[in-house]
């Protein structure tokens, strides 16, 4: 529970008249304070010195809520170095205990009244890690020296705010630490747009803070160490990445953080720059429209060393559909310590082969951008986790197309087909490509591996009249069937496919991609959804999710596979599948750390979590 004031405790009443100082304290609490002061200094006493932080706190939000700011800030000040000195000073140790409710109530004394200073340091000034602010109140001075402790760049933030301020309703978890700090939501600047590697990052992106305030002893006028914690005029405020380290070192122990994974993905949600992105009904019906929006995006700074997870989403669908399996994955310190989440925006109204094409130059693209020497092994162990057209997508980012591919459309030749070279390129991209080295396994959720009965006369109908076919795609199937006469078997899937014809179980290019030649250090999962009560109208068989059904999500190559009680568009949300990714991804691990092992050998270990700090 946390502190909020402003009544003094029984227990402190009794310590002031214990000492002596309870009708000292209702003339003028000033004075009190003072002999209080005097008291810790000649005979420390924990009693004491909680009594004087919180007394301090109550003091502070009667300053506060009355406008006298300065007032207030210098009663905080008081309240957070007293509640660190408590619970830190070494000559409090013997009488400390960590089982009295005192104990928590010190811990929330220090959190309430660091997140209340920090309030008002945030309305007077801009809050910059790497600076140091000198702060004049009516009692003292303060000295605040501030200093980021993360991946970040000390000018990467462009204000913080506090995630006390916030409810939840777009996610279903919320994932926090108890401890000490204050968890803020750090919004980022806008993009330098002279760094390529900024467009990976959306606008309006928000990250996880935790602030933790270190108050040293100070020095005695003849310039001797030796004044208490409680007394100090220097602190050191620290700005920590709660994904890097959730316990930090203080006085030779370590010390929970208060870290709140959660909000601060929720705050990023409910921006205006996300939600112009995600358009899921613009990327179906326009995908021409939505294609300048299309790519890999990253919602935490990019680390060499971790290994990607990258999530492709499905049919009438964006990366909002990940948003609870991320924010649930993370939660998790040994996922979050050793991977990092990219999501894959795409139209998704053209057919699912243009976009695997797209990935793979994406994918390309952006190891251009962030790792150019592929140097970064973590990249080469890449999961793709694909959700029903997305898993399509995902799967083919694995496989060899020989000359299977092409022949779905040609028995000529590619090196035959005439017309421009951008054109035969566009085309011929399509349908030969290799498998993407730097992956390593694949989970498909509720994939139609043979297609969907979703996709039939009445639906392609409706798809036809309301889907946009891109342009780009289009013109350039219109310009080659033109010059090549005789050429194509069958235009149609030239000229004429959108996502929902791509998706019919008749399609020519399921049972190639189901005997396609796929990478052989690959490993393949499935979760398939197969509801216990079947609605009256979908899919033919009983064994479905609503609208693929269990025969077509089924497949024999995979290393696991799993059924959830869930409809289509909700499997992937589940807990069961939540939980099932996560022990994928730990498997995937195993295998990896087991091959390190191997590679190295005994006595070269590999290294994998960050010293500085206890996760």
């Amino acid at each position: 529970m946390t502190f909020r004031g402003p009544e003094i405790s029984e227990r402190t009443w009794h310590t002031l008249n214990r000492f002596g100082l309870e009708d000292q304290y209702a003339a003028d609490h000033n004075k009190c304070f003072v002999k209080i002061r005097q008291a810790i200094n000649e005979s420390p006493d924990s009693e004491l010195v909680y009594a004087l932080s919180e007394l301090s706190y109550v003091e502070g939000k009667k300053a506060e809520r009355s406008g006298d700011l300065l007032h207030a800030l210098n009663h905080y000040g008081i309240a957070l170095t007293n509640s660190y000195d408590y619970l830190f000073s070494d000559d409090l140790q013997i009488t400390r205990n960590a089982f009295d409710p005192q104990f928590r109530a010190a811990c929330d004394l220090y959190n309430e009244s660091l997140e209340d200073t920090l309030r008002i340091l945030c309305s007077e000034h801009r809050i910059e890690p790497g600076s140091t602010y000198t702060i004049s109140t009516p009692d003292r001075e303060f000295i605040v020296r501030t200093e980021m402790r993360g991946k970040w760049k000390p000018e990467e933030f462009d204000r913080y705010e506090f995630v006390s301020d916030f409810d939840i309703e777009t996610l279903n978890n919320r994932h926090t630490t108890y401890g000490l700090g204050v968890p803020l939501i750090a919004v980022r600047k806008p993009a330098n747009k002279n760094d390529s590697r900024e467009r990976y990052y959306p606008s309006g992106l928000s990250y996880a803070v935790s602030a933790m305030m270190r108050c040293s002893a100070g020095t005695s006028e003849s310039g001797t160490s030796g004044k208490r914690a409680g007394e100090s005029t220097t602190c050191v405020l620290e700005f920590f990445d709660p994904l890097e380290a959730n316990q930090i070192e203080i006085a030779n122990q370590w010390v929970p953080l208060e870290t709140d994974l959660t909000t601060p993905l929720a705050y990023f949600l409910d921006s205006p720059e996300f939600r112009k992105r995600n358009h899921a009904t613009e990327g179906l019906l326009d995908p021409d429209g939505s294609q300048e929006r299309r790519g890999i995006y990253m919602l935490e700074p990019y680390d060499p060393d971790r290994i990607p997870v990258l999530m492709v989403h499905g049919l009438w669908s964006s990366p909002l559909t990940w948003m609870d399996m991320f924010n649930d994955l993370r939660s998790f310190p040994e996922i979050r310590e050793r991977y990092q989440f990219w999501f894959y925006l795409y139209p998704s109204g053209q057919p699912f082969w243009i976009s695997a094409q797209q990935l793979r130059a994406d994918l390309a693209a952006m190891r251009g951008s962030f790792d150019p020497s592929h140097r970064d092994q973590a990249v080469d162990n890449m999961v793709l986790v694909g959700h029903s057209m997305g898993g399509l997508v995902s799967r083919l980012q694995t496989m060899d197309s020989g000359d299977d591919f092409w022949k779905i459309v040609s028995d000529q030749p590619a090196d035959k087909l005439k017309g421009a070279q951008e054109d035969r390129v566009k085309l011929v991209s399509t349908l030969y490509f290799k498998p993407n080295q730097s992956v390593g396994r694949v989970i498909t959720i509720g994939t139609p591996h043979r297609g969907s009965d979703f996709s039939n006369d009445y639906t392609q109908w409706l798809a036809r009249k309301f889907i946009k076919l891109p342009q780009m795609f289009v013109s350039t199937g219109q310009r080659l069937t033109r010059e090549n006469p005789d050429f194509f078997r069958d235009t149609k899937l030239l000229t004429a496919v959108n996502a929902v014809d791509s998706l019919s179980p008749k399609s020519p290019i399921f049972p190639v991609m189901l005997r396609a030649k796929k990478s052989p250090n690959v490993k393949f999962h499935n979760i398939i959804g197969v509801l216990e009560k079947p609605p009256l109208f979908g899919p033919k068989s009983r064994k479905n999710d609503g609208v693929v059904e269990y025969a077509s999500a089924h497949m024999d190559d995979v290393e696991s596979e799993i059924t959830v009680d869930a409809e289509h568009t909700h499997i992937h949300m589940t807990g069961k599948a939540i939980f099932e990714v996560r022990r994928i991804l730990l498997e995937h691990l195993q295998d990896i750390d087991a091959h390190d092992r191997i590679a190295t050998g005994p006595s070269e270990p590999s290294v994998h979590a960050a010293d500085a700090y206890r996760r």
